[in-house]
Formats: structure tokens, C-alpha cells, sequence
């Protein structure tokens, strides 16, 4: 995944305004095969607008996102390439499908059979009888865990996490990340891990960026995150750890 010089803005609020507010200002990185590369930043920083950049849901105003050297606004580039788990679980399924049928959604625009439902959902650690029940049958956790088996379904080579954990308690979180972390391996698939958790990045990133309205501030490995040059970084840093 290769993020080239990428620029975004939008309208500001009001009737007669013709003023724009400029979201990500020259963004460059890339994502390499098989790594989780974080994305740690205050709220309003431009985060989740570069996450919605990177599935394609938003254009760009200039600059590319591009997968394998061709650009990610290709609907076939990102068709079973990637996949994405957010924050609100509770509307990420439809309230009115079984488990089976979420699972089904991805696989079925690929054409694919129902064959490998009971493997994702024991890959998940959820009984194949969890097949069969509807969301709010549920707990928090069990329901982010079916998000997680239908993201891996098509076993995309990269999938994009929006505050994926943010939501749970905080045991659940931790066995989350531990399944992130154990079919990351599996899959040797890479993570975009947008979040403003310093632990969790820490856990299961290998490089994280530092978002400071909408620029990008600093880029470092998670092992010298202590040693981060920039005063800004070192105190968003501070202040997530003590959050």
C-alpha cells in the first residue's frame, strides 16, 4: 500500500461559506507486505479520513492511494485485496442477518461457497453453532470477533482497523489483539491500525505514524517509540499512556 502526496479537504459549515478546511495536508508512506503500521493521533487529527481514503470510500482531492502499484479507487484493485474492521460493531452487521449471512457478504460478491463459514468462526475462537444467531444474541465481543472472521474471509492481503477495540472492555480487548496479532501471522497480511490506544499500537504495530492536524508528524519503529524527536509526539504520547 503506497499513500503518494495525498491531499483532502472539505466545504467548511455554512450556507454562503465557499471556504474550504484542509483534512490531510501531503500525506506519503507506505505500508509494506506483512506489517501493521499504526496510525496513533488526537481526535479531529484526520485518522479515520485517511482510513476512509484507503477503502476507497472517499477520493482524494490530489495525490494517490494506490495497492500494488495501481490506484485503490479501482473497484476490481480492492475486491478481496482489502478489508476493514471499525469501532461500531453494532452497525457494522445488519441487525437482521445471522452470523452466516455477515460472513456471506463478502464472499458472495466473489462468488465464493458458504464452505469455509465453520472454519473462519473456530479460526475466531466462536463455536460453527454461532452460525446460525443473530447479532444481538451476541456480546460486544463475540460480534467483533464475526466482523474479524468476515474481514479474513476473502483472506485480503491487507486490512484496515478503525479503533477496532475501542469499543470492548478491556479483557475483551486484549484477546482481540491476540487474535489480530495470531492471524496476522497466519495470513501474513498487513494492518493499518488506526487508533488512540499508545498500548495496543505497541502490542501489535511495527512502525507507527504520529497524526498532527491532518500532517504527518513523525514515523518511527516501535521499538525507539520512547526515543520519538518531536516535543508534539512525546507529549501525545505521554498523554495517551496516562489516559
Amino acid at each position: 500500500m503506497k499513500i503518494d502526496h495525498v491531499e483532502k479537504s472539505y466545504a467548511q459549515r455554512g450556507f454562503f461559506s465557499k471556504k474550504r478546511q484542509k483534512v490531510l495536508n501531503d500525506i506519503s508512506f507506505q505500508c509494506e507486505i506483512g506489517e501493521c503500521l499504526g496510525i496513533i493521533g488526537e481526535s479531529g487529527s484526520g485518522k479515520s479520513t485517511l482510513g476512509r481514503l484507503i477503502l476507497g470510500i472517499e477520493k482524494p482531492d490530489s495525490g494517490a492511494v494506490l495497492f500494488e502499484g495501481k490506484s485503490i479507487e479501482d473497484r476490481k484493485v480492492r475486491s478481496g485485496n482489502i478489508s476493514a474492521v471499525f469501532q461500531d460493531y453494532k452497525s457494522s452487521i445488519n441487525p437482521f442477518f445471522t452470523v452466516k449471512e455477515a460472513i456471506m457478504e463478502p464472499l458472495k460478491k466473489l462468488g465464493k461457497s458458504e464452505d469455509k463459514i465453520d472454519s473462519l468462526l473456530i479460526q475466531v475462537g466462536l463455536n460453527p453453532s454461532y452460525k446460525n444467531k443473530y447479532p444481538h444474541e451476541l456480546s460486544g465481543g463475540e460480534v467483533q470477533r464475526v466482523c474479524i472472521a468476515r474481514a479474513i474471509s476473502t483472506e485480503p492481503k491487507c486490512i484496515l482497523l478503525d479503533e477496532a477495540i475501542s469499543s470492548l472492555d478491556v479483557s475483551v480487548q486484549t484477546q482481540v489483539l491476540e487474535l489480530l496479532k495470531e492471524l496476522k501471522k497466519r495470513y501474513n497480511m498487513s494492518y493499518i491500525f488506526i487508533t488512540h490506544d499508545i498500548q495496543a499500537a505497541a502490542y501489535l504495530c511495527d512502525r507507527v505514524i504520529i497524526f498532527r492536524n491532518g500532517q504527518m508528524e513523525e514515523i518511527v519503529k516501535i521499538e525507539n517509540l520512547k526515543d520519538v524527536k518531536s516535543e508534539y509526539a512525546r507529549k501525545l504520547l505521554q498523554m495517551l499512556i496516562t489516559f
